[in-house]
């Protein structure tokens, strides 16, 4: 174990710094950077892969080109890769990242590539697999239950990082040791594991740890040897003082610069002022410093991919747009922010890329119920396990989407109180398909009407997010505690997973086509998000929970925003592929539709609404994200 004190130096540290051009296009001496000997600057921009439709990656690409900047970096998501550890890892199609890193340099810019295992990024569990997290490892450590499998995933994914290097004839010229550990803990054992992973796999460009610029975070995720950057939204000549007593002989390189910021769900959309955003990259960039734009373009959390944060308070589930303010929009739209930065950066050629990609004329769809909530999860095949109390997420080995518990209790006649002990995240409660509310963390009580008969209880439970920072990676979902009448604990659970972000085309028609129920069950009861903002009441007889679809004709295919008037939450699926979740809480309110989702002619929109349907789809062609609000705690 090595402790890195200020102005600390080693032989490994001149060593990395006077390598072989030949076998590694990135070195320093002096403080200063070189490319194949000649000095340079990384002017990168974050770009996911895994955020980005394939169909939209050169254009992307080509955007971050017209910036002013020479490199993309971009993160590697283990569990968008291999969701279920049964199955080898995938690299096809929209997990195509040498495709995506090819793309990258066929366009002339290098590439960075940040493999984790742990990435953060406001991605579902860090980007660590739920089925490695459900079990008793201690994850980012030297835990060898946790290194062992970190080592498989690596063999599959490190070969065919390596073999694109700049060494190679490829784009990859650097790749980054873990992520911001120092934030995390203090394991130098298993961050000295992981760069010798890298290196043994075949990595033999250049090696760079990233952490936040306080000596408690270098301390704790630096090594020596090995080039360390920073990661910061504001002060970078503190950060430049601190990095410069503490390595004097290596260059400044901020491997992020937060010059926008990421939305949890009913608080506030985060902009940054284009004039603070420009103020602080001038700072890094002077006197040679390096910089990666993070982010350059968000992108979106497709599906069921966003994260969550609990390391202030309660739950607070990212939403599914991550256009984070970035200078690239989500919907690949130059902002004002992209020119002024360009400016800075010194770009003076002519844009290749339009300031916007044409969009589909306004529109508004009626949007035609089809199938009750129950009704239509109920018709989706699913296995279900059976136990004295209901299974978790993890139990059930399902990542993301809902679990609906059913039990068969006798309930005394009278008032009674039903209490979800430890429920996570929100619940739907039923008794005989009448919908008594929602349960979550903060408001786990619902009021229980007995009659001295069996009632027919159901519990669907939904994953916001699973935690992606903090001590809460990995926790559980599900109903972890006990569900009680009054003191009397509930036994005796079926558990069928609703996995819906795996579900085909062919799962979803089964719920779509499922109809109606005699006897429609829809909520009639006022409900409280995790967030804790509350939801309008609903009444049975004006409202449909459920499935619902909509048939949009296009004539060329082109972006569109999908807006939901009178819906509450839910998800839409688009021709079968699953968009993302919106709610009615915001600040969200459109979900970016690209252009590749659509075909000519008739294209499917499903809805499942899972409170309050408001019966039509809008398409609009500019972006809502809810009012905007300056977010300056983690910059000024």
């Amino acid at each position: 174990m090595t402790h890195i004190s200020p102005a600390h130096t080693t032989t490994d540290a001149v060593a990395d710094a006077v390598a072989d051009p030949a076998t590694s296009a990135l070195t320093w001496r002096g403080g200063r950077l070189y490319r194949h000997g000649v000095p340079h600057r990384i002017l990168s921009g974050a770009l996911h892969y895994f955020r980005v439709h394939p169909g939209l990656w050169r254009d992307r690409i080509r955007r971050l080109a017209d910036l002013g900047l020479n490199t993309v970096d971009t993160y590697v998501p283990w569990n968008f890769h291999q969701p279920r550890e049964d199955e080898a890892p995938r690299f096809d199609g929209w997990r195509d990242i040498e495709r995506f890193i090819r793309t990258v340099g066929e366009e002339g810019l290098d590439v960075v590539v940040r493999p984790g295992p742990y990435i953060c990024a406001e991605w579902s569990n860090g980007g660590l697999p739920s089925w490695l997290t459900a079990r008793d490892v201690a994850v980012r450590s030297s835990d060898p239950g946790f290194t062992s499998a970190v080592g498989r995933w690596f063999d599959e994914l490190l070969p065919r990082v390596a073999a694109l290097q700049a060494c190679e004839g490829g784009p990859v010229v650097a790749v980054q040791v873990e992520n911001e550990f120092g934030s995390y803990g203090d394991d130098h054992a298993y961050v000295h594991w992981t760069r010798q992973a890298l290196s043994t796999r075949g990595i033999r460009e250049l090696l760079f740890t990233a952490d936040g610029p306080t000596e408690l975070m270098l301390d704790g995720g630096t090594l020596p040897g090995t080039l360390t950057a920073v990661t910061l939204g504001s002060q970078p000549d503190a950060a430049r003082r601190l990095l410069t007593a503490r390595r004097p002989d290596e260059p400044f390189l901020v491997a992020e610069f937060w010059n926008g910021w990421f939305d949890h769900w009913g608080k506030s959309h985060h902009v940054r002022g284009v004039d603070s955003a420009v103020r602080t990259l001038r700072g890094i960039v002077a006197d040679g410093g390096s910089v990666s734009i993070y982010m350059a373009h968000g992108g979106t959390n497709f599906g069921l991919w966003a994260g969550a944060n609990d390391h202030d308070g309660p739950l607070q589930p990212v939403v599914t747009s991550y256009d984070s303010d970035a200078p690239i929009a989500e919907d690949g739209g130059l902002t004002p922010k992209f020119f002024a930065m360009r400016e800075v950066l010194g770009a003076h050629e002519p844009l290749r890329s339009p300031e916007r990609l044409p969009t589909l004329p306004p529109t508004r769809l009626p949007l035609v119920h089809r199938a009750d909530l129950l009704t239509g999860l109920r018709a989706v095949p699913s296995p279900t396990t059976t136990a004295p109390r209901p299974a978790s997420f993890e139990q059930l080995g399902l990542d993301a989407g809902m679990v609906l518990h059913t039990a068969h209790p006798r309930i005394p006649a009278g008032e009674h109180r039903l209490t979800l002990t430890d429920v996570r995240d929100r619940a739907l409660v039923f008794a005989d398909g009448t919908c008594l509310g929602v349960a979550d963390p903060d408001s786990p009580e619902l009021p229980l009407h007995g009659t001295g008969d069996v009632v027919r209880l159901e519990i669907l439970v939904e994953n916001l997010g699973r935690v992606n920072y903090g001590p809460g990676i990995g926790r559980h979902k599900g109903l972890l505690g006990p569900v009680l009448v009054d003191r009397r604990i509930v036994q005796g659970w079926d558990s069928t997973p609703v996995a819906l972000q795996e579900w085909s085309s062919g799962e979803l028609a089964a719920g779509v086509a499922a109809g109606p129920t005699a006897t429609p069950a829809t909520t009639s009861a006022t409900t409280s998000a995790t967030t804790s903002a509350t939801t309008s009441a609903t009444t049975s007889a004006t409202t449909h929970a459920g499935f619902a679809v909509a048939s949009l004709h296009v004539d060329t295919p082109a972006d569109t925003f999908l807006a939901l008037p009178g819906s509450s939450r839910g998800l839409v699926w688009v021709n079968g592929f699953l968009l993302g979740r919106y709610w009615e809480i915001g600040p969200q309110v459109t979900l970016y539709c690209p252009a590749p989702l659509l075909h000519a002619g008739e294209n499917t929109v499903t809805v499942l609404e899972l409170e309050r349907l408001g019966g039509t789809l809008e398409l609009r062609d500019r972006p809502e994200l809810g009012p905007p609000e300056e977010y300056v705690e983690e910059f000024d």
